[in-house]
């Protein structure tokens, strides 16, 4: 598919099947080639390189990604699905027994399910593991003539990425690993952290408007809370500043670390050797982090579609240049007025 990177206002299908044969079905016609990209245009490479195996894993061969060999971050990715929960069962519960309109409520529970549906793509997408043909950029190549390789994997290693202990990979733009997450968050997972975040957020701030203004403003019967639920209130009430406190601290930190270029582990590392002053690196673009899709897919927990997803991940593999060199190739032969025979 080409579009325009500022949006889809403009597509054109250009999947090519590399197993076309021309025969009779077909008429022994020649598959059409695609149109050269015009500037400010792109493709998406719609092969499937990843494995079809129905495992669970963060190996390179497993099918569905996901980490289980950490017992304390299972636990704690758990426990956010039992407090999300929790929550959402109270606030029912006050809509129930007419503790609050019935709008508010469903208010929170569509709330509270963006958080939790953020919180499993955040779990389960590849944070942007380095598979082990990756290799450097055209671009980095020609910056430098040595690349750095991680010891534990035997693999290239890109700019700014890290290698997790826990999920034994090497990550792209890797921030940090996150125990409520049961995941690292990199650079492919990076919008689905910041939306947990957010949505986290929300149902805090949310949740203590609607206890604050029942505590300070309650003057009759009609908005007082049921005796059976106010234990629930109470109790979800220290949740809820806490989550607050907790989520706040968060999205400063991820929003200095785009502002800056920064991620926390790097910053952690220039700060305990007193280079942060040396630092050279630069923002990073909201479309590397929610993809150029559109602006209505920014708040949904959708993969992002990146313009240039080895410039975002750092590393490219010889399977994608193949593939890029053949539609080059096909674009120019085109180009020239014949159909490639």
């Amino acid at each position: 598919m080409v579009a325009h990177c500022c949006g889809v206002s403009q597509s054109e299908y250009l999947e090519y099947d590399y197993n076309y044969q021309p025969s009779r079905q077909n008429g022994g016609k020649t598959q059409p080639p695609p149109r050269i990209r015009s500037n400010g245009e792109h493709y998406i490479d719609t092969f499937n390189e990843q494995p079809w195996a129905f495992s669970f894993g963060t190996g390179e061969e497993k099918g569905i990604w996901m980490n289980s060999g950490d017992q304390a971050g299972s636990i704690m990715a758990s426990l956010v699905w039992l407090l999300m929960t929790y929550s959402a069962v109270t606030v029912t519960l006050l809509t129930v027994t007419e503790g609050i309109p019935p709008i508010l409520g469903m208010i929170y529970t569509f709330l509270c399910c963006m958080a939790l549906a953020s919180h499993a793509k955040t779990s389960l997408t590849d944070p942007g593991s380095v598979p082990r043909s990756a290799v450097p950029q055209e671009e980095q190549r020609r910056e430098s003539p040595s690349h750095s390789m991680c010891g534990q994997c035997q693999t290239f290693k890109p700019p700014m990425s890290h290698h997790c202990r826990i999920c034994n990979r090497c990550v792209s733009r890797m921030d940090h690993h996150c125990p409520w997450m049961n995941n690292c968050v990199g650079a492919a997972n990076l919008k689905h952290f910041i939306l947990f975040l957010l949505y986290t957020w929300t149902c805090a701030a949310y949740s203590l408007v609607i206890f604050g203004w029942n505590y300070f403003f309650c003057a009759d019967d009609d908005c007082t809370f049921h005796v059976l639920v106010i234990h629930l209130v109470r109790a979800m009430t220290f949740l809820c500043i806490g989550a607050f406190l907790f989520t706040s601290s968060m999205l400063m930190n991820v929003t200095y670390g785009l502002m800056t270029g920064i991620g926390t582990i790097d910053r952690l590392k220039k700060k305990a050797t007193n280079t942060m002053s040396q630092s050279d690196e630069e923002p990073i673009p909201l479309k590397d982090v929610f993809g150029i899709a559109g602006y209505h897919t920014w708040l949904l927990p959708v993969d992002p579609v990146f313009d240039n997803y080895d410039r975002v991940m750092g590393f490219s593999t010889p399977q994608r240049l193949v593939r890029e060199q053949q539609f080059m190739e096909q674009a120019a032969e085109s180009g020239k007025g014949g159909m490639v025979k």
